[in-house]
């Protein structure tokens, strides 16, 4: 037996309250220096000693569950925490001090939950069971609280019992089919609301929100991505060997769902960017949940509702702007420099970097909430243009100028910011634009516009650019980022409606060869007759090279003089008397010879 457990287990009802609070210290502060000083069996033993004081007694509750949730941090002494016994206890014990005065002991006891069913994966089926009553004790608090830290802990009970659709299916479908009873709405309600609810406390930068909201988006991606796999596996759709619906993410869907894409919307318009890095928690899960929602007819109304903007004005492409990142406009969004001059009288204002774009962003997004009067703010939100500002914002800060993906220090920069790879950081917003493009005709022809607009600069390499274009076109040619790298293929190649000719056409064919060969596409595409699309010369008439993409350059020969063209003459003609002699060649293909037959050399 430990000497934690002799200590607790000397104590007694008419233990003096320091007596008690110095033995509890001492498990907390000896189980966070030396957690595995005590063996598994007095772990498990001191664990449910304490759970069964506790339901005797509340002296010192706080500390006691800290205690409990100290030592319950290894799969040990969550597997104790887990039965259905100790789980019921705990609700109760969250329960019994919810009062603003026990506050902290009943989210020391919901905790001890979270992390049980963390480290345990049977007890989340045995939460969500009706003995134990966990799956309406979550719903209720979600709904029923304000706070940031109790939607915190109410989402992650909720996000950690929906993971596994074997374990938690029956639940998952009961939460989206029916108005749990003495609720005031079904689910999907009750997510909008508290998403709005936590938009304003990230904006007043209340404590825990931001954490608040990314379990409340995890719970809410296990939803859309679990419950049409339900209907359809009831409905007898083919499930794949693994048991999975033969369906993709982001085809499978049901309309009662349909409720949550507004406030997903309106979360995605008015969430800041986060610096240094532009795409942190919770708008990567925003993003996640985004991608899960397919665009389909019926739902085209709320992705793009027609007060947003549809016709708005593209980024810079022009010439004395291509190597700097579009500007913001007071509303936030990209101002547009399509003209020729600098938007200063001299014409030597230097354009905000990336850095000042993502403030007067998160500047825009802080007014556009302030602003709005209605209860959903962003509600007419021009959604491929905020992905796209996400996007070059995000491309800009971690491939800055014109560096190479493949650039050690891209990798470093990324680690920095605590992401696991370009590829998980960027990829999911790239694959929400290319859904956009392939389901919308509208939003295919505004990001053609935006990436290769009629005046695009093609006096340099288009994959040379420092802007949006070239970083696209030099990842689709690195090493390291094996998913973004095809990823931003298929937005290109979206965005020139999946056709190879015309993708081909705009940015050369050298530009997208691999991607295409991957795509099982071999040689350069045939450029389709009568097709406007593409261009084959600049507005100034210029010719475009087919394989760069750029204005072709004349094949001028290096000056020579007279005697220099003499000797070269005569050096080729020695190489071909030799060829022709050696019967590499025909008399008759010798250039040669045919020049001084028909009198073309004397």
């Amino acid at each position: 037996m430990s000497k934690l457990l002799e200590n607790y287990a000397a104590l007694s009802a008419t233990s003096p309250r320091a007596q008690v609070s110095s033995v509890l210290q001492s498990i907390l502060t000896r189980d966070a220096v030396l957690p595995f000083q005590i063996d598994d069996a007095s772990r498990k033993e001191l664990i449910q000693s304490l759970l069964d004081d506790l339901a005797k007694c509340t002296n010192k509750a706080t500390q006691a569950l800290q205690a409990v949730k100290s030592l319950g941090k290894t799969p040990a002494g969550s597997e104790v925490i887990a039965t259905s016994a100790n789980l019921s206890s705990l609700l109760d014990l969250s329960s019994a001090f919810k009062e603003k005065d026990t506050m902290d002991a009943s989210n020391e006891a919901l905790r001890c939950i979270a992390n049980a069913l963390l480290l345990v994966g049977d007890a989340r089926q045995t939460f969500v069971q009706k003995e134990v009553g966990g799956a309406d004790f979550a719903v209720d608090l979600l709904e029923k609280s304000t706070a940031p830290e109790r939607l915190f802990l109410a989402s992650r009970l909720l996000f950690l019992s929906t993971v596994s659709i074997s374990a938690s299916g029956d639940f998952i479908r009961s939460l989206v089919e029916a108005k749990p009873p003495g609720h005031s709405g079904n689910v999907i309600e009750i997510i909008g609301s508290k998403l709005d609810l936590l938009s304003r406390s990230i904006q007043g930068s209340m404590k825990l929100a931001r954490e608040a909201m990314t379990d409340l988006l995890k719970f809410t991606f296990n939803l859309l991505l679990h419950y049409p796999k339900i209907v359809d596996e009831s409905e007898g759709t083919p499930l794949k060997a693994g048991g999975d619906p033969v369906k993709v993410i982001g085809d499978s869907w049901h309309e009662r769902l349909d409720g949550i894409l507004p406030p997903l919307l309106r979360i995605f318009n008015t969430l800041p960017p986060t610096f240094p890095s532009p795409l942190t928690p919770p708008m990567t899960h925003v993003i996640h949940t985004l991608i899960t929602i397919p665009v389909t007819p019926s739902l085209q109304s709320k992705w793009f509702p027609p007060s947003s903007n549809r016709t708005s004005p593209r980024p810079s492409s022009s010439k004395s702007n291509r190597d700097s990142p579009v500007s913001f406009s007071e509303s936030g969004k990209p101002a547009s420099t399509s003209s020729s001059q600098s938007n200063s009288p001299t014409g030597t204002s230097k354009p905000p970097g990336a850095f000042d774009r993502a403030m007067s962003a998160l500047a825009a997004g802080r007014r556009s909430l302030s602003r709005s009067s209605s209860p959903h703010p962003g509600s007419s939100v021009d959604v491929l243009l905020r992905t796209y500002d996400l996007l070059e914002v995000t491309l800009a800060h971690y491939l800055p100028g014109t560096i190479d993906p493949d650039d050690p220090s891209v990798r470093e920069r990324v680690r920095q910011d605590g992401e696991g790879s370009l590829d998980d950081a960027v990829v999911p917003l790239v694959v929400l634009i290319t859904k956009f493009c392939i389901a919308d005709e509208s939003s295919r022809l505004r990001m053609r516009q935006w990436l290769l607009p009629d005046d695009l600069d093609r006096t340099s390499p288009l994959e040379g650019r420092s802007d949006l274009l070239g970083r696209c076109l030099r990842l689709m040619a690195c090493v390291h980022h094996q998913r973004l790298k095809p990823a931003v293929g298929e937005l290109l190649y979206a965005i020139c409606d999946s056709d190879a000719s015309t993708l081909a056409g705009y940015v050369g064919y050298g530009n997208v060869a691999g991607f295409l060969f991957h795509k099982g596409i071999t040689g350069a595409p045939p450029r389709p007759t009568g097709n406007s699309l593409i261009p084959s010369t600049t507005p100034t008439g210029a010719p475009i090279n087919p394989i760069t993409g750029i204005v072709e350059q004349p094949n001028e020969g290096p000056e020579m003089s007279d005697e220099e063209k003499e000797r070269e003459a005569e050096k080729l003609f020695v190489l071909f008397d030799r060829l022709e002699k050696s019967g590499a060649i025909p008399p008759s293909q010798n250039p040669i010879r045919k020049a001084v037959q028909e009198g073309r050399l004397g």
